[in-house]
């Protein structure tokens, strides 16, 4: 990448499997994405926010003819599910990338070329237990009992013994040690990066790129008789979506401004081929490595994994509909630590969005609100701390110094993909102006005539909300642009206030208030 664009940042989704209609397991990472990229906005850098189906495969193809349906058509129903989803999210995404898109197959045949070049692609025998739900062979000491997959317990592995063409991973397994030994971080969370050491020291054998008897996917540029896998194909969809609209589908437009890609957010399901085979994809064919893989956790609703055969899937179309975008996206990245295992409950979803953005956040805002309308005639106090009782300026200066440093620490978080650390720093300073209302007493002070006491506390006070707010604004973009709105300053989608909104002093003293009320109602369970 050309050194100019060293503070581009491209971020990656997985490139969700079209075979069914998106689920909380999928909007969970995209909601993640969309939190970080919207991070990167707020500081002013160059962003690309990519998300995406994969589109083919023999699954797609099966479950397309059961349906009566063209592939393509199968695929368009879903995509339509997919974009609709990310819409009620309030998801922002730059690129949607789809693997049938004919500026990807030139992107896929570039490629498969220079790799063929290289004599790292072969035709051989593949022989072995397949899971078509996969769309991977399996080793047979992985498999249960009836040969039934590991991961996709009901599905019964079909035996193949048919020709393929074949990437010669085992060429790479000395260099992608030395790429994890030299780049520690570039696996993460650390126990992602160790499941990868343990695949990886266990020996590297070449994976089949191709399939026969498939008509649904692009055929190899130099057998058409064969077509190319899913994975050789659906992990270059990331790099098609670097195109700019109008550009010359080719891998140097591709490469030119946005590579290599700053993170790509996966599922651990699909660690392997994002950690093991993209890389040594991408070294075959001379290509950069991108700078990081994070792999989150799965989810559970209330203790038990999900199933469609248990009835407990989550349905993330009737979450939104019953309680809105940003309670939602709050709870996923507050509640769970991003690359753990989290659990969905919604009682403790109601409980803890209640406590946070009503009782604390809202509750903060609309009563401070309410102390300048009554106390200062609702028009934003001045911030002066001339001739103020030491004793109260005591009380407000702590306050006002987490809120100052609070950006610096808040971005290490949201650059670790650390939301949980994120929001509860952000909590502690709604907190502490909570307990400083307590302690200070404005009331008391109005009434003993103390108005400069009054006017240092309520500014701190809400300039501590706003730049609260700011920061949260990734997660729950909806209310703090209401919490913005509400403190008569401009927050957009398109233009949001850059990252010297984290300093002091942005309220303007002397504005009159606007009209207000709880940013934040409190749920209660829908029935």
């Amino acid at each position: 990448m050309n050194s100019e664009n060293s503070d581009h940042v491209a971020i990656t989704t997985p490139l969700y499997y079209v075979n069914g209609l998106p689920h909380i397991g999928s909007a969970y990472p995209t909601i993640a994405a969309d939190a970080l990229a919207r991070f990167y906005r707020l500081r002013g850098q160059p962003t690309l926010f990519i998300t995406g189906t994969d589109e083919h495969g023999q699954k797609i193809q099966r479950t397309a003819e059961e349906l009566h349906i063209p592939p393509q058509e199968h695929c368009d129903r879903i995509v339509t599910e997919f974009q609709d989803l990310w819409q009620q999210l309030n998801i922002k995404y730059d690129r949607f990338s789809r693997t049938t898109d004919l500026r990807h197959q030139a992107i896929v045949n570039e490629f498969f070329q220079l790799v063929f070049k290289t004599g790292d692609i072969y035709l051989s025998q593949q022989q072995g237990w397949y899971c078509v739900a996969c769309e991977e062979f399996k080793e047979e000491r992985e498999l249960l009992a009836d040969h039934h997959c590991p991961t996709h317990t009901n599905v019964t592995c079909e035996w193949r013994d048919e020709a393929n063409y074949f990437f010669r991973l085992s060429k790479y397994q000395a260099k992608l040690e030395q790429l994890y030994r030299d780049r520690p971080k570039f696996i993460q969370p650390e126990s992602r990066r160790n499941e990868v050491l343990g695949f990886v020291a266990q020996g590297l054998t070449d994976f089949s790129i191709s399939r026969i008897n498939l008509s649904w996917g692009f055929p190899v540029p130099t057998d058409p008789q064969h077509t190319i896998y899913v994975w050789f194909d659906a992990l270059l969809g990331y790099i098609t979506a670097l195109l700019n609209p109008d550009d010359e589908p080719t891998l140097a437009n591709a490469l030119k401004t946005w590579y290599p890609i700053k993170v790509h957010i996966i599922g651990k399901d699909i660690l392997r081929f994002h950690a093991v085979y993209f890389p040594a994809m991408l070294m075959s064919a001379g290509l950069e490595i991108p700078e990081r893989i994070f792999g989150h956790g799965l989810l559970t609703k209330d203790g038990v994994k999900m199933g469609k055969t248990l009835g407990n899937v989550i349905d993330p179309y009737a979450l939104v509909k019953k309680y809105g975008a940003d309670p939602i996206r709050y709870y996923f990245l507050r509640e769970i630590e991003f690359g753990k295992d989290g659990d969905f409950s919604e009682d403790r979803f109601i409980s803890s969005v209640n406590a946070d953005l009503a009782n604390s956040l809202g509750n903060l805002l609309n009563r401070s609100l309410g102390m300048v309308a009554k106390y200062c005639d609702r028009t934003i106090p001045p911030s002066d701390s001339a001739n103020i009782d030491p004793h109260i300026l005591s009380l407000i200066e702590p306050v006002k110094s987490k809120a100052i440093n609070l950006g610096d620490r808040v971005s290490e978080s949201y650059k670790d993909l650390a939301f949980r650390s994120a929001c509860e720093q952000i909590l502690e300073l709604i907190w502490d102006c909570n307990k400083l209302i307590d302690d200070a007493t404005p009331w008391k002070l109005f009434k003993a005539g103390k108005t400069a006491e009054v006017n240092q506390l309520l500014y701190s006070i809400l300039e501590s909300v706003r730049i609260a707010a700011y920061l949260l604004s990734p997660i729950i973009p909806q209310i703090s642009q209401e919490i913005y709105r509400q403190l008569c300053l401009d927050f957009t989608e398109l233009e949001p206030p850059l990252w010297e909104h984290t300093k002091w002093g942005i309220i303007k003293s002397g504005t009159i208030l606007a009209d207000f009320k709880p940013v934040f109602q409190r749920l209660e369970i829908a029935s």
